[in-house]
């Protein structure tokens, strides 16, 4: 079998790569001119040069494959020029699966994200079927994902082969950006957060999320979604826990997000005078205002998924972040 995976350098799609690779795949990666390869170093993959927003290079990626794993995306919560991240995430989830389609691939599975699942007001944890609606979207990260997915439900009423995985706040190695949920992971681990807010995230392994896109290529049905989460935990147990694997004192300061909100524009204000991003937004301060809660039982029922404990994730991420020296040093082993 051969299988394309575009964001095979990022995190999701490194993980992924991986995967398909132990299974005895072919693969086949599309990366952008002078990307960052450092995850796709020793790895034995077809490489080829194009972009999402270049429909042509897409048409030569996409031949020959029985599969195409789309989990490239421009995935940040602050960026100068909004366009840009729509042009990525929704014209080029667009013209891939109409290029993938047209090549005759057998299953297009795409990576959509748990900011596409509704959250009931309640505080339980959201499904696939938990209703949801583009103006609840906070954030041109969020739009943009939802109208992505919306593209790809829709050319799956219209024939093509689609399956749509949800993944939720992935942790592990090999987040060499890192991502926003590795940057809080990295933070904690290095004494950087002195206080929190009351919020709560769903949190899965990296490669249990690599695992439920292969599961959803084989087991998935066409046009459906699969949140593909791990444990939902307070963003206190977060810290907690990634602060005594790296040996540090959790932070004790809970504020409100009403004092955080104001420090989050002051912040993206200097953002765009000086061109460099911020890692305090005020979208991901609205965002918190909810705890981020989700159900992967639709996977594990339809699909066979599973997870592991999220200490684990944490535990492979800040072993990796301390032997790629982000950490100054290896971070001790606490059990």
């Amino acid at each position: 079998m051969k299988a394309l995976v575009t964001g095979a350098s990022g995190f999701v799609g490194a993980a992924l790569t991986r995967t398909l690779l132990g299974a005895g795949w072919q693969v086949r990666v599309l990366t952008r001119a002078g990307s960052d390869r450092r995850n796709l170093r020793a790895l034995s993959v077809e490489n080829t040069i194009g972009d999402l927003t270049d429909p042509a290079s897409l048409e030569r990626a996409v031949a020959d494959c029985d599969a195409v794993f789309h989990a490239a995306a421009d995935y940040r919560l602050w960026v100068p020029d909004p366009q840009t991240m729509y042009r990525a995430n929704v014209d080029g989830t667009r013209h891939l699966i109409e290029a993938a389609h047209r090549a005759g691939v057998k299953r297009i599975v795409y990576t959509s994200s748990v900011a596409c699942v509704g959250l009931p007001a309640d505080g339980t944890a959201g499904t696939e079927a938990t209703p949801v609606a583009l103006r609840e979207m906070v954030g041109h990260y969020k739009r943009s994902k939802f109208l992505a997915e919306r593209a790809a439900l829709e050319a799956a009423e219209a024939g093509a082969p689609v399956v749509i995985v949800n993944p939720a706040a992935p942790v592990g190695p090999r987040d060499v950006k890192p991502t926003p949920t590795g940057q809080i992971v990295l933070d904690a681990a290095l004494g950087r957060t002195p206080a929190y807010v009351d919020t709560g995230l769903n949190i899965v392994h990296v490669d249990d999320v690599a695992a439920g896109h292969v599961l959803a290529f084989h087991h998935g049905r066409i046009g459906e979604r699969y949140i593909l989460g791990g444990e939902n935990l307070p963003l206190r147990d977060i810290l907690v826990e990634i602060t005594r694997l790296a040996g540090r004192s959790p932070p004790r300061l809970k504020l409100p997000h009403g004092v955080v909100l104001p420090i989050a524009y002051v912040a993206e204000g200097i953002a765009r005078l000086t061109g460099r991003p911020t890692r305090v937004t005020v979208d991901s301060v609205r965002m918190a205002r909810k705890r981020m809660y989700f159900s992967s039982d639709k996977a594990v029922r339809e699909l066979g998924y599973g997870f592991r404990p999220a200490a684990l994730a944490f535990a492979d991420a800040l072993e990796w972040f301390g032997a790629e020296g982000y950490l100054g040093k290896r971070p001790p082993q606490n059990g």
